[in-house]
């Protein structure tokens, strides 16, 4: 069934990042935005704490309070690990990366960028065009 491979996944990583259930505190809040009357009658909001590391989730993604659960559980691993990890996880990475791209290049880097375009903007000079000859 595919919810016992996400529950067992879950209980993996929980495992694996040395997080226990006792350790999460579980409470459910009224959602707000689209759903309907569902949303309005019953409590689908997940709020987790994590108390060792005082992290917080909430996620009403979800109209069902069970799949709230699981994505919120999810994504407190996920921010527990970037900060056991630090660096080393995948988001701050991912940002990492972002901000290299984003920075100016240096003065340097532009010259020798600069100097290579106009090398091969000389040796497109020197192509001649070939004409044709009649017979």
């Amino acid at each position: 069934m595919p919810g016992l491979d996400k529950e067992k996944s879950l209980k993996e990583m929980m495992s694996r990042l040395g997080v226990r259930e006792e350790d999460i505190v579980e409470r459910f809040i009224r959602a707000q935005g689209p759903g309907g009357q569902n949303v309005n009658k019953v409590s689908t909001c997940v709020h987790l704490r994590h108390l060792p590391t005082g992290i917080e989730v909430k996620c009403q993604e979800e109209r069902f309070q069970a799949l709230n659960r699981y994505r919120a559980r999810q994504i407190l691993l996920k921010k527990i690990e970037s900060a056991i990890l630090g660096k080393l996880s995948e988001e701050q990475k991912r940002i990492e990366k972002i901000r290299r791209q984003k920075r100016r290049r240096s003065r340097r880097s532009k010259l020798k960028i600069l100097e290579s375009k106009r090398r091969h903007a000389a040796k497109k000079l020197l192509r001649v065009k070939v004409q044709e000859t009649v017979d």
